[in-house]
């Protein structure tokens, strides 16, 4: 029987009374968050000699794990990797994927994949799709209108993922961990590379991998647009608006420029 179906009263009545809020506008827990968000940077290379400890894994799960999902349905699995045979597996795939990316000449500035092979921390992120279910969708349904519905359950699912993962990537850096997000796992390819290897059932797709630890050289920040760019009152302000053009310029002109400061080789 899965765990899921053992819950009982008890449980959900203490979950339900482990809330502690501040005051309305305190900024006692607000100017430390905003710490950590702030000083979470992204690297590639890490401390090979870092070992982590099992305890800040289930630290940096912890967090994971109290991120809201649709229906609460929490629709997450996490694989922690300390194996370095197993690191290096992982990123030998990337790596050919990095090269295979060169060969088809996408111009994206890729990054070097083989820093995950010395990750300290390296937890490879799946989760279920069948989990689409809980959400609004009709059964047994193949019209037009179920397919709206049944792509914003998948929507949903993805979104209550990357919450999970946005939490862990906040502890690990609490922790005073520098994070890797890798996302380029989406392909056909990267699942069959991945899941038996880490011994994944079929029915799971991998989503995304944190790899963390503390940074082989002195890390940087990186730009942030600022609020006047992002933020809209009430209604949308038509100067915040793109035309194809200007993306298709930000992307050949700038987009090397913000992401890593060694993207300006690209593939």
């Amino acid at each position: 029987m899965a765990r899921e179906e053992e819950i009982s009263q008890e449980e959900l009545a203490a979950a339900e009374s482990e809330v502690d809020l501040p005051q309305p506008g305190s900024r006692e827990r607000y100017d430390p968050l905003m710490e950590v968000i702030r000083n979470r940077v992204t690297v590639r290379a890490f401390d090979p000699d870092c070992e982590v400890p099992r305890e800040h894994f289930e630290m940096i799960l912890e967090a994971a794990r109290h991120a809201p999902s649709g229906a609460n349905s929490q629709p997450w699995h996490f694989v922690v990797v300390t194996d370095p045979a197993l690191k290096a597996k992982i990123a030998d795939y990337f790596v050919t994927e990095q090269r295979a990316r060169a060969k088809m000449k996408m111009k994206f500035p890729t990054p070097d994949y083989r820093g995950l092979a010395t990750a300290p921390g390296l937890i490879v992120v799946a989760s279920d799709f069948r989990w689409v279910k809980a959400f609004p969708v009709l059964k047994d349904d193949d019209s037009d209108l179920n397919r709206m519905y049944r792509e914003n359950a998948e929507r949903i699912l993805l979104q209550s993922v990357a919450a999970a993962t946005m939490s862990a990537h906040l502890a690990a850096s609490a922790l005073g961990y520098c994070v890797w997000w890798v996302t380029a796992i989406g392909q056909e390819a990267a699942q069959r590379e991945m899941k038996p290897l880490l011994g994944i059932p079929d029915e799971l797709s991998v989503l995304d991998i944190i790899a963390f630890g503390p940074p082989a050289k002195t890390p940087y920040k990186r730009w942030r647009k600022s609020l006047d760019d992002i933020v809209n009152w009430n209604r949308f302000d038509p100067a915040h608006a793109m035309s194809d053009e200007e993306i298709e310029d930000w992307i050949a002109t700038r987009r090397h420029r913000v992401m890593f400061k060694d993207a300006s080789k690209v593939d």
